[in-house]
């Protein structure tokens, strides 16, 4: 969804609310695909400060589908969105580079929604998602689910930092 922004040049503190539906099923954040699972409609409040610079403020909620850090099993985590930015108009492609202004949801006199949203997302999702606090993971040698199976592997993990004393015990040994 795209907003043009010219409407709200005709006056300074001039203020618009739009009405705004999410109409993307994902968003992309470190070369992962991250499914949005339900999102709800929101307001989005769009004001002239003047000197071609505009408010901008909003929230929403999101349910996003996130893999568990542990075990891998899609979760579903609820999303906090909250909006407040300011964008100037007047600055230049390398003005903004300068400034490392990353606002690529400002394309003209457009604002992209979506965009915006999905940086958004990006930026409020959890460090750490976990589908039960008592998720046991996987096996790291065979790939086993430990929260529905067990593995007959060896759970002694030496240090990979000795692996060199190790060899030297092991040769003194022969």
């Amino acid at each position: 969804m795209f907003i043009n922004l010219s409407e709200l040049f005709s006056k300074d503190g001039k203020t618009i609310i739009y009405e705004v539906n999410l109409n993307t099923s994902s968003v992309t954040f470190n070369n992962q695909e991250i499914c949005i699972k339900a999102k709800e409609s929101f307001e989005l409040k769009i004001t002239n400060l003047g000197s071609k610079k505009f408010s901008v403020e909003g929230s929403a909620k999101i349910i996003a589908m996130l893999p568990c850090d542990r075990c891998l099993k899609a979760v579903e985590v609820l999303v906090d969105i909250d909006i407040s930015d300011e964008l100037d108009m007047s600055l230049t492609e390398n003005d903004r580079i300068e400034l490392l202004d990353e606002q690529i949801y400002l394309k003209g006199y457009n604002l992209d929604v979506n965009s915006m949203i999905g940086s958004e997302v990006c930026v409020n999702l959890p460090m750490k998602v976990l589908c039960s606090d008592n998720c046991n993971g996987i096996c790291n040698r065979c790939g086993t689910n430990l929260n529905h199976e067990t593995c007959d592997c060896n759970a002694t993990e030496l240090d990979p930092r000795m692996a060199v004393i190790r060899d030297i015990f092991k040769n003194t040994q022969n």
